[in-house]
């Protein structure tokens, strides 16, 4: 009996000492938190950024190690009291180290998925690549962390990941074309011939600004402010034009034609007056830009010529445009420069003698004819 009240007395004590340690690591986590928030708002911004990364990361990992402090605690006053057999304390020895593992794992998954969200307005490449590399490296630390338990828990893996390769087989067969927009996604993040945000128009005629990249599809938003989705297969195989690379100004061409009895030098001059007073009053023009005037075709009812404007990006040079295209008018107008209708000329006299000459023609036709006859 007395056996008995002191065994108890034993576990009592190590129960209690288990519970002040884990009471005591939770204070002792709280306070290291806050001492590293107060760390974080005292640095510049480049260390601010390691250390938010490093509170998120840490949290979760945190509470995982704490709960295998426990267990090991569990274990060790179990062993002592006698309370479990040998072989249930080797079972609580595998979970530890099973528990080791996954707060390892855990820790560096969340410090790169972390570390990506935040670093990833500095950097257009992390940007662009944030969905895909996040669930990726998720995806290859989950596979990782299955492989070390398995082994930490005495299981051979060596069968299953030749089994696994032959799964991995029949899978990338079955789910060929998902793995094609993967890849596809991959390549194009890799190649990066435009960006999230860039104006881009694809070989099938779809245009609008890049909204994101993911795992299968490229999301396009149009003009008319309505997403088209696109596979990345389709993507990577096409022609793309990027209206925002390498720099988002374009040069914007306007097609005028004047009258064959107009002075060319003068409308020049004057033309040219109007592109630069609309580039530099215009909110979309580029002041610093030249504008000139190339003649180029002798048409039928007028000498047409191509002036080159330049707007700050492509969305907009409709706008610059339709100003410069009103100013012109209204300054040739003043000018009394003529912008000619389309007409077609007629020669009247030559188209007389080409009726007198086939007149001829056909009565000596008629002619011959008859001589024809009144030899029969």
């Amino acid at each position: 009996m007395e056996f008995i009240d002191v065994l108890t007395t034993k576990q009592s004590m190590v129960a209690g000492a288990c519970l002040a340690i884990i009471v005591i690591l939770f204070i002792a986590k709280r306070l290291f938190l806050v001492r590293l928030r107060a760390q974080m708002q005292q640095q510049d911004s480049e260390h601010n950024h390691f250390y938010q990364v490093l509170i998120l990361a840490l949290n979760a990992p945190l509470n995982l190690t704490i709960l295998t402090i426990l267990l090991w605690l569990g274990r060790y006053g179990v062993t002592i009291t006698g309370v479990l057999p040998k072989e249930d304390t080797e079972i609580l020895g595998h979970i530890i180290k099973a528990m080791v593992i996954i707060t390892l794992i855990l820790f560096i998954e969340r410090w790169v998925t972390y570390a990506i969200k935040v670093y990833a307005s500095r950097s257009p490449l992390l940007n662009n690549t944030r969905s895909i590399a996040s669930g990726a490296i998720r995806a290859i630390l989950i596979g990782l962390c299955i492989l070390l338990v398995l082994g930490s828990l005495g299981i051979s893996v060596t069968p299953l990941i030749a089994s696994l390769g032959i799964t991995s087989l029949a899978v990338a067969l079955a789910l060929q074309p998902t793995l094609e927009n993967f890849f596809s996604g991959v390549q194009i993040l890799i190649d990066k011939p435009f960006r999230i945000g860039d104006f881009i128009e694809l070989e099938s005629g779809e245009q609008g600004f890049v909204d994101k990249i993911g795992w299968r599809s490229t999301w396009i938003k149009m003009l008319p402010n309505n997403i088209v989705i696109v596979p990345n297969s389709k993507v990577s195989q096409s022609k793309i034009i990027n209206y925002y690379y390498p720099e988002k100004e374009l040069s914007v061409p306007v097609e005028v034609g004047v009258h064959y009895n107009s002075d060319l030098e003068f409308v020049e001059k004057v033309t040219l007056e109007v592109a630069n007073q609309v580039l530099l009053d215009h909110e979309w023009g580029v002041e610093s830009y030249d504008p000139f005037v190339v003649y180029h075709t002798f048409d039928n009812s007028s000498i047409n010529f191509t002036v080159m404007l330049r707007t700050k990006e492509y969305f907009n040079r409709f706008f610059v445009k339709s100003t410069f295209i009103k100013a012109l008018h209204k300054r040739f107008n003043e000018e009394q420069i003529v912008i000619p209708f389309p007409i077609t000329a007629l020669n009247l006299q030559q188209e007389g003698a080409e009726n007198v000459m086939a007149g001829r023609y056909a009565e000596q036709l008629n002619a011959g004819h008859s001589e024809s006859t009144e030899g029969q």
